[in-house]
C-alpha cells in the first residue's frame, strides 16, 4: 500500500511518524493532510535505507539537487561523490537525470547509498 491509501484507511505508518516528529505536526495532522493529498511522503519500499521526507502544505521548503550521468561524463562513483556533496550541504531530495551509460546501475547505486528519496526519469532509461 502507498502513504496515501495508508492515510485514507486512518493508518499512521512509521514513515508518517517520523516526518510527523520532524515537522512539528501531530500524526492525527499529518495523517489528514496526506489523505486529503496535500502532503506526500515519498518511500518506495525497495529504498531500504531511507530517511522520508514530506513535500507539501504546513511542511518546510525542501532542498531538491540534480544530478546524473551523461554522454560525455559517465561514472557511477562520480554520481555517488555529487550524491554526497548534495547531501553534505543539505539536500532533502535528490533527482537522478542521467541520460549516460549504465543508467540502471548508477541508479542502483545512488539509491542504495543515498537516505533520502531519489526522483528519476524512467524514460531515460528505457532509451539506452
Amino acid at each position: 500500500m502507498t502513504q496515501l491509501e495508508h492515510a485514507k484507511n486512518g493508518n499512521v505508518t512509521e514513515q508518517m511518524k517520523i516526518v510527523a516528529r520532524k515537522e512539528g505536526l501531530s500524526e492525527k495532522e499529518l495523517l489528514s493532510l496526506i489523505a486529503e493529498g496535500k502532503v506526500v511522503i515519498p518511500a518506495n519500499r525497495n529504498h531500504k535505507n531511507l530517511d522520508p521526507v514530506g513535500i507539501g502544505a504546513r511542511t518546510r521548503t525542501k532542498i531538491n539537487a540534480n544530478i546524473g550521468t551523461s554522454s560525455v561524463r559517465c561514472s557511477v562513483a562520480g554520481e555517488i561523490e555529487k550524491m554526497e556533496a548534495a547531501l553534505a550541504v543539505g539536500a532533502d531530495t535528490i533527482m537522478d537525470l542521467s541520460t549516460g551509460k549504465n543508467i540502471h546501475e548508477t541508479r542502483e547505486w545512488i539509491i542504495r547509498n543515498s537516505p533520502v528519496p531519489i526522483g528519476t526519469v524512467p524514460i531515460y532509461q528505457a532509451l539506452e
